[in-house]
């Protein structure tokens, strides 16, 4: 059986180094906001470009605070409206509605499944205060257009760069006094997540907030610790979402080789993209620049099913990013009658295939082989 994601593979390389970590966090014994969280936030903000880099418990958290920061410095209301892309991944919208703020979805590409930004400018209202940049399957969002687009109507962008660690704009943008390029700099925040199966993968759940505002830094790292910068002295109402100490050990190990892992990622997809040829397939679309870090490769297929099934009887594991559009989730009732056609499209027939950097090249070419013979 071919893998979707071997994860035992994946971080077979660094088990001496993890003991490692582990063995000298046991003997410092701080496991709470330690050495190590400090060490990979140093770390990651200047992988990232960025100021600041904030550990916290997981990518839904970095983004529900990211606008509850905003909240406590009067950039954002409870109530404002907040740009979307109808096709993401559900914890973005989910972040927005904890946050008490109000989701509007905009359909994205159908050729990069990326948000639209030609539909933006229709949908903001006086209550628009914000768009929510997703960086779906590890392709950058036209950052370029919607951040014209957000100065135009004084919008704050933050990213969902939880897919796309690594991927780096081609041109430069000037939006503070940094050079804005790579995904995590390309807006006022952006919100992280390192699960497991992520191209920088923790060990169970972590994620992190980027940003060079001095101002928001300061509250968000409050407001991952109960809304206190001193111990029992609580200015915000925080929460507990702090990156794990060994997390975060973790990371600081497997954060210098990101590029090399992607690097790897984008070799399986050169070969996918010229030798995957089954008019039945639709193959993503990439410039070849690294805009694109491929965290998943999506194709479409319009039976999907049937594809999904005959992969699987020839021993090729698949998966589907995501069966059921935000908008048709029970959890989100009020905007089941919504109609979002690309976006119902896309759910309908994405299919993930196999692709991680530790997969042989005998593997790559058989899952090439038995898609040619569908």
């Amino acid at each position: 059986m071919i893998k979707f994601l071997d994860l035992h593979k994946i971080n077979l390389p660094y088990q001496a180094a993890f003991h490692e970590k582990m063995q000298q966090v046991l003997d410092k014994g701080w496991f709470i906001l330690g050495d190590e969280v400090k060490t990979f936030e140093r770390d990651f903000a200047h992988y990232c470009g960025t100021k600041y880099c904030i550990g916290v418990g997981n990518g839904l958290d970095a983004m529900v605070l990211i606008f509850k920061a905003y909240i406590e410095l009067g950039k954002l209301q409870k109530g404002d409206e907040v740009i979307v892309p109808a096709n993401t991944y559900i914890a973005s919208i989910l972040a927005v509605l904890q946050a008490d703020l109000v989701p509007v979805l905009v359909e994205p590409k159908l050729e990069t499944y990326n948000l639209n930004p030609d539909l933006i400018a229709e949908k903001i209202t006086s209550k628009t205060k914000a768009i929510l940049a997703v960086h779906l399957y590890g392709q950058l969002a036209e950052m370029d257009k919607i951040n014209a687009i957000a100065k135009q109507h004084n919008l704050l962008v933050i990213e969902d760069s939880a897919q796309a660690h690594g991927a780096t704009m081609n041109c430069e943008l000037q939006i503070t006094n940094y050079e804005l390029r790579k995904a995590g700099n390309l807006s006022n925040a952006s919100a992280f997540s390192f699960y497991p199966g992520k191209n920088l993968g923790s060990l169970g759940d972590a994620g992190a907030i980027t940003t060079n505002d001095d101002a928001l830094a300061k509250v968000l790292f409050a407001l991952r610790n109960y809304g206190s910068e001193q111990k029992y002295y609580n200015e915000f109402i925080g929460v507990n979402s702090r990156l794990d100490e060994l997390q975060a050990a973790f990371l600081t190990v497997k954060l210098p080789h990101l590029d090399k892992e992607n690097e790897a990622r984008k070799s399986i997809v050169k070969r996918y993209l010229t030798e995957i040829k089954n008019d039945k397939i639709t193959l993503p679309y990439w410039d070849g620049s690294n805009n694109h870090v491929f965290h998943l490769f999506v194709i479409r297929t319009e039976n999907r099913q049937a594809l999904q099934d005959y992969l699987k009887q020839n021993n090729i594991e698949t998966l589907i990013h995501y069966p059921v559009p935000p908008h048709k989730q029970k959890a989100l009732s009020q905007w089941n009658s919504s109609s979002f056609p690309i976006t119902e499209k896309i759910h309908q027939e994405v299919l993930s295939l196999p692709l991680s950097p530790v997969m042989t090249v005998e593997e790559v070419g058989y899952v090439i082989q038995i898609l040619n013979q569908y």
